[in-house]
């Protein structure tokens, strides 16, 4: 009676990379999966990628959370130093009878207008976070023509010349730091807060001036005003004037002139910036003289922000973008190190693996809220290449190997930290290299004998 082995048939382990097959290339006893592993590996790594984008959605998350409490501890500091400061004016208003007992305003800008400022910034922190804020000091003349009635079809009788006041608007009264007057052809007034004419802007100072009426219209007037103001982020003037002259300087070395208009001359330096801008009537879109609530004085605005070095969740938010590209080539190199060198890596190592490369962006995060930018991105980058490698170590058991990869990353981290950083080239210089990591790809993957997987 012929005998069996009782080890004849038990199951051996066999690497599925090293199982001999039949003649035929097929070996039936080989299941479906074992013989497509290589591409069964491929989708779920694929599924692997996608699935790890969850977590970088939720550091976009994490970084529009904390952008949030930057701009709320922005405005606590805005609210008690002084918000953003726009200047308009002054405007002349003379109210007048339009019949009995209904009273408009007539309003006038002036001829000629002349602003110098000396703009003193300095940071305040709230926290973690810093703002700009800045103390100015502000000399703004200039001069109205005699003002003609006539164009607004008033009467003499019609004006309360006794009612008529000088009004300049300010966007946050609360910065106003001295006792704010005006010369008025040679007297001195003492502006008092509030503007009557609501319609003309919220919030601001009025003061009443004399006016002297003749056969031929409103005697006019010169004006010297000397404000101290103080703001945060940013100082805006309208062009009120016929003729608008605006010169500023500072030592704040990086201002953005922002607005309608840019300056006609500027220099920026380590030292700080001095900028002039001029503006006709003609360049704007709103008349020297009206009746009514048509007219919208800040359609012209121009002026500076003080820009902050970094804006770290800006530049952080465009580090995650690139989270896909991270963890995709990540995978297929060590993908290709599985074909090549018949080392398997299982699935849950491929997780841990994509969990450290999410975990570099919290790190990134957190540490530029505390560092310059590019250190944090350093060490960031650091930490995790030198986990995933040590890692790689252990599991490919190869120190080649995980160099290899290491250095991979490191090319990798140092390609997208230069897109990071190059805002106005980042399509150009990341088309090109999606290019060259696409082409250096195709040529290792025609070292993998895909026949014989």
């Amino acid at each position: 009676m012929e005998t069996t082995n009782v080890n004849e048939g038990a199951s051996q382990p066999q690497n599925y990379y090293n199982r001999s097959v039949q003649p035929s290339g097929i070996d039936p006893k080989r299941s479906f999966f074992e013989r497509h592993a290589y591409g069964v590996k491929a989708i779920l790594i694929g599924i692997l990628v996608l699935l790890l984008l969850i977590p970088a959605s939720m550091t976009m998350e994490l970084i529009s959370e904390r952008e949030q409490r930057q701009f709320e501890a922005k405005g606590e500091v805005s609210g008690k130093w002084g918000d953003s400061q726009t200047i308009t004016g002054p405007v002349l208003v003379i109210p007048y009878i339009v019949k009995p007992g209904v009273v408009s305003n007539a309003f006038f800008l002036p001829d000629r207008l002349k602003v110098n400022g000396k703009l003193l910034p300095e940071i305040r922190r709230r926290g973690i976070y810093e703002v700009a804020v800045y103390t100015s000091n502000l000399e703004i003349s200039g001069s109205f023509s005699k003002l003609d009635l006539m164009n607004l079809n008033l009467s003499p009788e019609q004006v309360l010349l006794k009612d008529a006041y000088l009004a300049v608007g300010i966007n946050d009264m609360r910065g106003i730091s001295n006792q704010a007057g005006v010369q008025w052809n040679g007297q001195t007034f003492y502006f008092n807060p509030g503007v009557p004419a609501s319609e003309l802007f919220p919030n601001g100072m009025q003061v009443k001036v004399p006016l002297v009426a003749s056969d031929s219209g409103i005697t006019g007037g010169s004006f010297a005003v000397n404000l101290d103001l103080k703001g945060s982020g940013q100082l805006y003037f309208s062009p009120v004037g016929k003729t608008t002259v605006v010169e500023l300087s500072s030592n704040w070395n990086n201002p953005s002139f922002a607005g309608s208009f840019l300056p006609n001359s500027h220099n920026v330096n380590d030292k700080g910036f001095n900028a002039a801008w001029q503006v006709s009537n003609l360049n704007r879109n709103f008349p020297q003289i009206w009746t009514g609530n048509q007219t919208n004085l800040h359609s012209a605005d121009f002026g500076v922000k003080l820009l902050l070095p970094v804006d770290t969740y800006q530049q952080s938010t465009r580090a995650v973008k690139y989270a896909i590209l991270i963890i995709g080539l990540t995978f297929l190199v060590y993908y290709f190190v599985e074909l090549l060198q018949r080392s398997p890596v299982h699935p849950l190592q491929y997780i841990l693996i994509g969990i450290a490369l999410c975990v570099f962006y919290t790190l990134l995060i957190a540490l530029a809220e505390q560092l310059n930018f590019s250190i944090a991105y350093l060490i960031a980058a650091v930490l995790t290449i030198g986990l995933v490698s040590v890692y790689t170590a252990s599991v490919l058991k190869s120190n080649r190997l995980a160099l290899m990869i290491g250095g991979a990353l490191s090319i990798l981290y140092g390609f997208i930290y230069v897109i990071i950083r190059s805002e106005d080239q980042s399509l150009l210089m990341g088309s090109l290299g999606l290019f060259i990591i696409l082409a250096i790809v195709m040529y290792f993957s025609r070292r993998i004998k895909w026949g014989e997987l």
